[in-house]
């Protein structure tokens, strides 16, 4: 298939080009179709490069081939949508064409859109929290799974975490998916308490979030294979559970990857021949006693869930700086808060330092808040004027 544009430059500093992205996909295509393929995607596009604006698709383009599959995904707003299905090669060139750089699957085959077969384990470090610990993290992760007889396959986000992935028989809805992995999350928590957390506010959090919710319907992760927007253009790689203790997540890239696919194969290659009973997780979620915990705002209060009010509102002395359409500009007025308020700003803890991806209906926005918990009363700034304060778009 011909590639408009090819020499449009996506990532600015290595050169890599629409043309380098299609071949990236199709020199990896059989391990890529193995995460996303036969699946419903969200199409991430970055029309102008990762220094560009980019946006969420999840209706599938009207202008396209015959042969690209779709299927009708229905979200909790009750609005619905044809996402594609990419099956072959083809389709991720295809992709590769509209500047799709990552591919996020829903955890469900097409064949079957209302029973997952893939529980989703994603240990998302806060601020501040260095790589080793999200490793250390993944090792007792390891180990709750081998206890409840679950074989994981984990991968770096190809960002700053890790994703395990566990096939499952397609035998119960969402919303049991999503209660088995929160028990997961809550048992990594006990075990680990001064490493992982399972507290859904940011406020609360500590170390490395096991991210429950990733598992709600309507969520996608990027899955494995896929590129990031990350300036040397990293993507997320596979491994081997032996390969973890010493994995650099800056070695996998739309440059390197190749090579170590056409060397070692699919490291997940055999995660499709066993697929893994929920009644374990699920039985120790009732154990634990615990019920429900907090949904995303997006979604219906649901039966069993605790209020759904952020602990800041009832005692965190918790204040916003910024709200803006890129991430660098949210981040930069922080700074010039920091640099106001240095006094208070040097009793922060990394967790203190609240930095939200908000994903609205076709992009995201960020916003940054600061926990003063740990700042001395006297010291406490009060809200200020957000700076910058950008027009935010409404959620999907």
């Amino acid at each position: 298939m011909a590639i408009s544009s090819p020499g449009k430059v996506l990532f600015p500093n290595p050169r890599y080009t629409k043309l380098d992205l299609a071949r990236y996909y199709l020199a990896v295509a059989e391990g890529a179709l193995r995460g996303a393929g036969g699946r419903p995607n969200v199409l991430v596009r970055y029309p102008d490069g990762i220094d560009g604006e980019f946006f969420y698709q999840k209706r599938a383009p009207k202008a396209r081939p015959p042969w690209i599959e779709v299927a009708t995904i229905r979200f909790p707003s009750g609005r619905s949508a044809e996402e594609v299905v990419p099956r072959d090669a083809a389709a991720l060139a295809w992709l590769a064409n509209l500047a799709c750089l990552e591919l996020h699957p829903h955890p469900v085959r097409a064949e079957d859109l209302d029973h997952p077969d893939e529980l989703r384990v994603d240990l998302d470090p806060v601020p501040g929290v260095e790589w080793q610990q999200v490793l250390a993290v993944s090792e007792v992760a390891h180990a709750v799974l081998a206890d409840f007889k679950l074989t994981g396959w984990p991968k770096t986000s190809g960002k700053r975490g890790l994703h395990i992935s566990v096939r499952i028989q397609p035998r119960w809805e969402f919303d049991d998916v999503r209660r088995a992995a929160l028990a997961l999350a809550r048992e990594i928590e006990r075990r680990a308490p001064k490493l992982a957390t399972s507290k859904w506010w940011k406020e609360e959090r500590h170390g490395v979030f096991v991210d429950y919710n990733q598992n709600a319907k309507d969520r996608t992760v990027a899955s494995a294979y896929s590129v990031r927007p990350t300036p040397e253009a990293r993507v997320s790689a596979p491994l081997t559970w032996d390969e973890v203790p010493d994995c650099n997540p800056a070695d996998f890239t739309l440059a390197t990857m190749p090579a170590r696919f056409k060397q070692h194969g699919d490291r997940h290659a055999g995660i499709d021949q066993r697929a893994h009973a929920l009644e374990p997780l699920l039985e120790l979620f009732e154990r634990q006693g615990l019920g429900d915990a907090p949904w995303p705002p997006q979604y219906k209060k649901q039966a069993g869930e605790p209020p759904r009010v952020q602990p800041s509102k009832q005692k965190k002395p918790l204040i916003e700086i910024a709200r803006a359409k890129h991430k660098d500009d949210a981040l930069a007025g922080l700074e010039r808060w920091k640099k106001r308020h240095a006094k208070a700003a040097a009793h922060l803890q990394p967790a203190d330092v609240l930095v939200d991806a908000m994903r609205g209906r076709y992009s995201t926005w960020t916003r940054t808040r600061v926990n003063l918990e740990h700042v001395p009363e006297e010291l406490r700034p009060a809200q200020e004027p957000l700076d910058p304060d950008e027009k935010i778009f409404p959620s999907s």
